[in-house]
């Protein structure tokens, strides 16, 4: 069997990879932006595995699909049962001769290794309940648009010690930059995550404390899909951790404000936030388009070479 490269977390690649993967988005975006056909996709196929829903991880890639010249399959939680009847492994074996790459939104992130083990073609995780690599793929390039490079910088995350979180923790390995991160007691980003970044992450109660000098700040729903019976407990709890005009105002001069989206204002934002200047989330959302295109590009545009 080929063995495919795979993106299931920001480890799965170099530092130089990685920034490397962020300036080509930067160049899809220019060439999208001058209205310039660019297909090295044509005639492949992308499934993309929803178990839980999305607005724009579905549309990114699916206009990414299309765009780059090739096609995406959008697979329903009803169309395929992720190891609920069929095995992963053998939906895996199965799916992976048909397709050019597949795209996985899932719940545990098992679910992911084990498909990719027996894939023949890309896995690519489009979120699991431990980490979401595709958001901060936009983010970092969002970051690099506006403020250049992020090594030795300061960011802060507020809030749930969540998939994100953990994201933000490989991002800050593999970026090179510092991260201090505001959560309240047992919402913890996993263990596993904060001994792999050692001393280049930082844990605090207090937001403030947090976002003193940070050059960037993001924050997400406090109630992840699948939390919902936790919302009530849930709001209490974080009400201190909400990000507000005035807590930007006590960070870097220059910060920048982002959201993986969507967003309940009033809870983990304050209500006027995205509309302050710092904000950067709707070129944020969007980058996630021209950062997944590179990302397939990278991964399925090589040659094809039979198994």
């Amino acid at each position: 069997m080929m063995s495919a490269r795979h993106f299931l977390s920001m480890m799965d690649y170099t530092p130089d990879e990685l920034v490397g993967m962020i300036r080509r988005g930067i160049e899809l975006k220019d060439l999208r932006n001058r209205g310039v056909l660019f297909e090295p996709l044509r005639g492949r196929v992308l499934a993309m595995i929803f178990e839980k829903s999305s607005t724009r991880t579905r549309v990114s890639f699916e206009a990414g699909m299309i765009q780059l010249g090739g096609q995406a399959i959008f697979l329903s939680p009803r169309d395929t049962q992720l190891g609920r009847g069929e095995p992963i492994a053998d939906g895996a074996r199965v799916m992976s001769r048909m397709v050019d790459a597949v795209m996985i939104r899932t719940f545990a992130h098992s679910n992911l290794t084990e498909f990719a083990a027996n894939s023949r073609v890309p896995v690519i995780n489009g979120l699991s309940d431990d980490l979401h690599p595709c958001q901060l793929l936009a983010d970092m390039q969002t970051f690099l648009e506006h403020r250049g490079s992020i090594k030795g910088k300061t960011v802060a995350w507020i809030g749930d010690g969540n998939n994100m979180c953990n994201s933000y923790i490989e991002a800050a390995i593999q970026f090179d930059f510092k991260l201090r991160v505001a959560c309240p007691e047992g919402y913890e980003p996993s263990p596993q995550f904060m001994a792999l970044a050692g001393d280049r992450v930082t844990l605090t109660r207090d937001p403030r404390e947090a976002v003193k000098g940070a050059h960037l700040i993001s924050t997400d729903v406090w109630t992840s899909m699948g939390q919902e019976e936790e919302t009530a407990k849930r709001i209490a709890l974080f009400k201190p951790f909400q990000v507000t005009r005035e807590l930007l105002d006590l960070a870097a001069e220059e910060v920048l404000f982002m959201h993986c989206l969507p967003a309940h204002r009033g809870e983990e934002i304050s209500e006027d936030l995205l509309d302050d200047i710092r904000s950067v989330a709707w070129d944020q959302a969007e980058n996630r388009l021209h950062a997944q295109k590179a990302l397939l590009e990278f991964l399925v545009a090589p040659a094809y070479q039979p198994a």
